[in-house]
């Protein structure tokens, strides 16, 4: 039996139910990751004893699979999109911004899908304005292809992110102290490539990337589901 499956328990002597149970270890993910989350601190955080969090979640994988579906909340669509490419669009960026909002979210895309409410609701109406354009198997290769790209884009925005916290500098900073030896090494004329990279290369904020490389994958889908 999952967790979405059974009941909760009466919530006594203290008030406490799932939605509060989730709502702390999210506020907790927040602050310190998923490495910050146990039952442990998630029952201190509601002032509650660590054995009455386990009659509502047996497990921390069950916590996770909770927090991922509150989360998923965050990325449902508020309208039917239009069409397909708007559908995967919306579900892209609806993702990517979720995950900077929760970088802890980067950690758990791409695992098990996601069988809360929430998250069946996002797959629903991704799916709803696929359907009819292809047999579902070429459905699901497009689905899989663009999640693919959005999941791997969002997890190395957040690991980029994560290395600037922990040494201290930004992207421009890195560049400036890291400058002298890469310069040193392009100048041994072993690296031409590079060297055009370097020095023709124009640099794009995280946005642009991650938008570009999306149209461009949403651009093969449409190649694929416009044959006949």
């Amino acid at each position: 039996m999952t967790v979405w499956d059974r009941p909760e328990p009466p919530a006594r002597p203290l008030p406490l139910d799932r939605k509060r149970i989730v709502a702390a270890a999210v506020a907790l993910a927040d602050e310190g990751g998923l490495e910050a989350v146990s039952l442990r601190k998630v029952a201190a955080r509601l002032d509650a004893g660590p054995m009455r969090l386990y009659r509502y979640i047996s497990t921390k994988e069950e916590l996770f699979d909770l927090m991922v579906d509150e989360v998923q909340a965050e990325i449902l669509p508020a309208e039917r999109p239009g069409d397909w490419r708007e559908a995967l669009r919306g579900l892209a960026h609806g993702t990517r911004r979720a995950a900077l909002r929760h970088e802890w979210l980067a950690d758990l895309l791409g695992g098990r899908p996601a069988l809360g409410p929430n998250g069946l609701a996002v797959a629903e109406a991704t799916l709803a304005a696929l359907d009819g354009l292809a047999d579902i198997d070429t459905v699901l290769r497009a689905m899989e292809t663009v999640s693919s790209y959005y999941i791997g884009a969002i997890r190395r925005e957040i690991a980029r992110l994560r290395a600037e916290r922990a040494t201290g500098l930004n992207e421009r900073e890195w560049q400036r102290t890291s400058g002298p030896y890469v310069t040193k090494l392009l100048a041994t004329g072993r690296f031409p490539a590079l060297a055009r990279m370097v020095h023709d290369g124009t640099h794009v904020t995280p946005e642009t990337s991650f938008t570009t490389g999306l149209e461009w994958v949403l651009d093969a889908v449409a190649a694929r589901l416009d044959r006949p």
